[in-house]
């Protein structure tokens, strides 16, 4: 004969019920706060250290550029172009109104070259080459294949992770030159089209602020950004529970995480170049 339900059970049920709620919670936001950074940081080193292990897997770089490539090019490029009229018309509207429109390309070129090809990139890579990156191992993993690559003797950071990791780097740089062009163009075309600009003056001001270390920045945030696109894309991957779902969920943290993270470092390296580069003058 069980029990009668008392009140003083039923206080304890709730009462064994909220600390199981406050339990669970404070383990999600020690994981969030310090088990997962630990983990991805754990990943990175061991990346770098699988980087200079013989021998590297040129087939699978090649491969896997080409593929980022194939899907980051068209899509780069359609969003340079308003990206680059935009900011000319923005920018265009209100120089004008100190009498300074001869600028306007060096303050496009400025703005572009800066920080609006690094971020389109980042974004890009991020984006398209990120999610297809971590869907590909994601789906390994609930195969089980990196567990038999793993009994195999197989590293499968040096096999997958470094050959996906240095094609999102080394894509990035150049997809941050083109959208560099090609949102100089677009600015032009929005100048000289809609806001009757000069083409000699917008072409003339080019070097009048932007100098040869803003493009250097430029690049190197770029590549560091598709490295950021690439470690996260392959943890979140490799980390994949919970069948077909599961990938998906780690595909939107992916996304999400590295956007996060892409900011963040934008806002330091910008930081740190005018702390130690000074501003060219007009």
């Amino acid at each position: 004969m069980s029990a009668p339900d008392t009140g003083a059970g039923r206080r304890g049920r709730k009462g064994g019920g909220s600390s199981a709620t406050f339990r669970k919670i404070g383990d999600g936001a020690v994981n969030v706060a310090i088990r997962e950074p630990g983990r991805f940081f754990a990943l990175c080193l061991d990346t770098g250290r699988a980087l200079f292990a013989w021998p590297f897997q040129w087939r699978e770089f090649v491969q896997q550029a080409w593929f980022i490539a194939s899907v980051t090019v068209v899509p780069t490029m359609l969003v340079a172009i308003p990206f680059g009229g935009v900011l000319s018309l923005q920018v265009g509207g209100l120089i004008r109104q100190f009498g300074a429109q001869a600028y306007t390309g060096a303050t496009a070129v400025a703005a572009i070259v800066r920080e609006a090809s690094p971020l389109v990139t980042s974004l890009l890579v991020a984006g398209a080459a990120g999610s297809a990156i971590c869907a590909d191992i994601g789906s390994r993993k609930i195969r089980e294949e990196i567990d038999a690559m793993e009994v195999l003797g197989i590293n499968p950071l040096q096999r997958l992770v470094v050959p996906r990791v240095l094609a999102c780097a080394f894509v990035a740089l150049f997809l941050n030159g083109l959208v560099s062009v090609v949102g100089l163009m677009g600015g032009y075309f929005f100048n000289v089209m809609l806001q009757d600009g000069t083409p000699g003056a917008y072409l003339a001001s080019f070097n009048a602020i932007a100098q040869l270390s803003d493009l250097l920045q430029a690049e190197f945030k770029a590549f560091m950004f598709g490295i950021t696109a690439g470690l996260v894309a392959c943890y979140k991957g490799l980390n994949a529970r919970g069948g077909p779902k599961g990938v998906g969920d780690a595909v939107n943290q992916t996304v999400v995480i590295t956007f996060m993270l892409l900011f963040v470092e934008n806002f330091l390296i910008s930081a740190l170049y005018f702390q130690f580069v000074p501003s060219k003058g007009m």
